[in-house]
C-alpha cells in the first residue's frame, strides 16, 4: 500500500512494555565469470521478500508540536516535536486554538500505578511521566482519571505512535503525546521545572516534495524494469530459435502459471497471519532476506556494467563446491554488493541517510524481480493483478470487521501487536523523507512511503506489454500505454490519500488503471485474443 505521510511518522507499535532500561536508540553474490544464476534457496527467499511487500499499508501517526514557556511568562516559547495518535484525541491546528496548561512533571515515574499519582491528583494539568513498564492506555486512564488534561509521555528511544485499540479509543479523551528524552532535558536545561505548555498539530502543504521522488522511483522503476524484463526475454527467445532451440531452458526466469497464482495469494495471506501473531521473530528473518536478496538484486543490475570495464578480468582459482572460476572483477562486484547491504543493516535506523540506501537496494531488488519473474500470457496477468486486487481490499476494509480490535489485519502487521516489543520496521518499502518546509521540519524527519508489492505486480504487466510489443511488432505501444497508465494510477492514488487523510491500497487504483488501459489498446488494434494468450511471436530485433 502506499502511504505518502504529510505529518506523520513510519508506524510502529500499539502498546508499549519497554523497560526504560532498554538501549536508546527496518550475501551470496552470484560470481561465475558474471553469468552464475542464484541458487533455487535464493529464489525462494526471494520469493519470500515479495510476499512481505504485499503486506504493507502504512499506519498513519500524526507528528504535532508542542509550544513550551516558562511558567512566568517570560522569555520566548520554543516549539519540540511531539508524536500523537489522532485516535486519543485530535489537537487543534493553530497554536492561538491551543490551550496554556502548567505542566506537572513526574519524568522520576512512570505512571502505571494508582501509588505513582500524585496525592492532589493532576488538577487540569497536563502529566509527563516516563515510558516503559505498561501499555500506553495504562498510563493514560490512569492520567484522565486522577485529572489531567492531556499526557505527555517521555521516550529514550525513537517516537512511535501511542496506540491502543478502538474501545480503548472511546473510553479516552484526552490528548497523549511522545517526546524525547533529549528534547526534555533541553526544556529542562531552558525553561527549568516550572513550565506551561499548549500541544498543537500544523497543518501541512496538500503535495510535498518527496511524493514527486517517490513517484519518479516508482514509475522509472516500472519503465527500466519492464523494458529490461521484455528485452532480455526476446533476445533469448530469439538467441535459442536461431540455434534450432538447441540451448538449455533458462533457470533464472520463472513462468508463472495459473496454479501458482493461487500457491502465491494463499501464501500471501498464510504470511500475514503469521506476521499477526509472530511479529517480534519475523520481523529480523525478513530484515536478513532483504538484505541477501537486495545484494542479490544489485549485483545483477551492476553485472551488465562491469563486464564492460576492461580490468581485473583474470579469474581465480575453482570455488569450493561451486565448480566456477569468477573473475576477480565480479567477485569484487558481488563483495561491494554484500557491503552495502551490511552497511545497510547496521545503520537501518538511520533516519537521516539509511533510506538512501535501502531505496538504492529496494529499486535494484524490484528490478531483478522484475526480470526473473515472468508472467506468459494477458491471462496470467489478468489472473494475479485481480486475485491481489481483491486480497488488498479485503484485508485493508472487510478484516476490521473480523477483528476484536476494530482494526485490519494489515494495519495490525504495519503497527505490529498491541504487546510486541520491537520497533523494527518491515524495510519493504521505497522511503522518502519529506523535502518542503514546515514546523513538523523540527521532527524526526517523517517518510512517505510506497510498498514493494506496488511496484512489482504492475510491473510484471509492464514487462508482458514490452514482450508482446515486440512479438507483434507494434513499436512499443503496449508498453508505453500500460507505463503511463501506471503513472496515471499512482497519481490517483496519491490524490486519494491527500483528500481522505489515511493509509489507502494502492492496487485499488493500480490493477484497474493498468489492466483497463491494456486491453482497451488491444481492442483498438484488434489484437485481443493474441494479446490474451500471448501469441504471435515474431523475432524483430531492431525493437529489442
Amino acid at each position: 500500500c502506499s502511504c505518502p505521510r504529510r505529518g506523520r511518522a513510519a508506524a510502529a507499535t500499539a502498546g508499549d512494555r519497554e523497560s526504560v532500561s532498554q538501549s536508546d536508540r527496518h550475501l551470496t553474490a552470484a560470481m561465475g565469470a558474471g553469468e552464475r544464476r542464484p541458487r533455487p534457496g535464493g529464489k525462494m527467499a526471494l520469493a519470500l521478500l515479495l510476499l512481505i511487500a504485499l503486506q504493507l499499508p502504512q499506519v498513519l501517526a500524526e507528528y504535532g508540536m508542542v509550544n513550551v514557556l516558562s511558567d512566568k511568562e517570560h522569555g520566548s516559547p520554543k516549539d519540540y516535536c511531539i508524536q500523537f495518535n489522532p485516535s486519543w484525541a485530535y489537537l487543534p491546528h493553530d497554536l492561538s486554538k491551543a490551550s496554556l496548561l502548567q505542566v506537572q512533571d513526574l519524568t522520576s515515574s512512570m505512571l502505571c500505578t494508582p501509588s505513582d499519582v500524585p496525592l492532589q491528583g493532576f488538577n487540569f494539568r497536563i502529566a509527563m511521566v516516563m515510558r516503559g513498564n505498561c501499555t500506553f492506555y495504562d498510563k493514560v486512564r490512569l492520567a484522565q482519571i486522577n485529572g489531567a488534561k492531556g499526557l505527555i509521555i517521555v521516550s529514550r528511544e525513537s517516537l512511535v505512535p501511542p496506540g491502543g485499540n478502538g474501545s480503548q479509543y472511546e473510553e479516552i479523551d484526552i490528548p497523549v503525546a511522545l517526546l524525547s528524552y533529549d528534547d526534555m532535558l533541553d526544556i529542562s536545561k531552558t525553561f527549568g521545572k516550572a513550565i506551561k505548555v499548549a500541544m498543537y498539530a500544523p497543518n501541512e502543504p496538500f503535495l510535498d516534495y518527496n511524493m514527486v521522488v517517490i513517484f519518479v522511483m516508482a514509475v522509472g522503476t516500472v519503465a527500466i524494469g519492464g523494458y529490461w524484463a521484455g528485452s532480455k526475454d526476446v533476445k533469448k527467445r530469439y538467441m535459442k530459435h536461431k540455434h534450432d532451440g538447441a540451448d538449455k531452458q533458462d533457470d533464472e526466469t520463472i513462468d508463472v502459471t495459473p496454479i501458482m497464482i493461487c500457491i502465491f495469494v494463499v501464501m500471501c495471506c498464510s504470511m500475514l497471519v503469521l506476521l499477526y501473531y509472530f511479529y517480534n521473530q519475523l520481523v529480523y528473518a525478513i530484515i536478513g532476506i532483504f538484505c541477501l536478496a537486495s545484494s542479490i538484486g544489485l549485483y545483477s543490475c551492476l553485472a551488465p556494467f562491469v563486464q564492460k570495464i576492461p580490468f581485473c578480468e583474470c579469474r581465480i582459482p575453482e570455488l569450493p563446491c561451486t565448480h566456477k572460476r569468477p573473475q576477480v572483477r565480479m567477485l569484487l562486484l558481488g563483495m561491494f554488493c554484500a557491503s552495502v547491504s551490511c552497511v545497510w543493516a547496521v545503520f537501518r535506523n538511520e533516519d537521516k541517510w539509511a533510506w538512501i540506501l535501502q531505496d538504492t537496494l529496494g529499486i535494484a531488488f524490484c528490478l531483478y524481480m522484475l526480470k526473473t519473474i515472468r508472467l506468459p500470457t494477458f491471462k496470467a496477468c489478468t489472473l494475479l493483478l485481480v486475485v491481489l486486487f481483491v486480497y488488498d481490499i479485503f484485508f485493508v476494509f472487510i478484516t476490521p470487521f473480523l477483528t476484536r480490535s476494530g482494526e485490519s489485519i494489515m494495519v495490525e502487521v504495519a503497527a505490529g501487536p498491541s504487546d510486541f516489543s520491537t520497533h523494527e520496521k518491515l524495510p519493504m518499502v521505497l522511503k522518502v523523507p519529506r523535502l518542503n518546509s514546515s514546523p513538523l521540519a523540527l521532527c524526526d524527519r517523517p517518510f512517505s512511503l510506497l510498498g514493494f508489492g506496488d511496484v512489482l505486480i504492475p510491473g510484471m504487466l509492464v514487462a508482458y506489454c514490452h514482450r508482446f510489443d515486440i512479438q507483434v511488432q507494434a513499436s512499443r505501444i503496449y508498453f508505453v500505454a500500460c507505463t503511463v497508465a501506471y503513472g496515471i494510477g499512482l497519481l490517483i492514488t496519491f490524490v486519494a490519500l491527500a483528500l481522505m487523510q489515511t493509509g489507502q491500497p494502492a492496487l485499488l487504483y493500480l490493477v484497474p488503471c493498468t489492466l483497463i488501459t491494456s486491453i482497451c489498446v488491444a481492442c483498438w488494434r484488434k489484437e485481443v485474443a493474441k494479446f490474451w494468450n500471448g501469441n504471435g511471436f515474431a523475432v524483430n530485433t531492431s525493437l529489442i
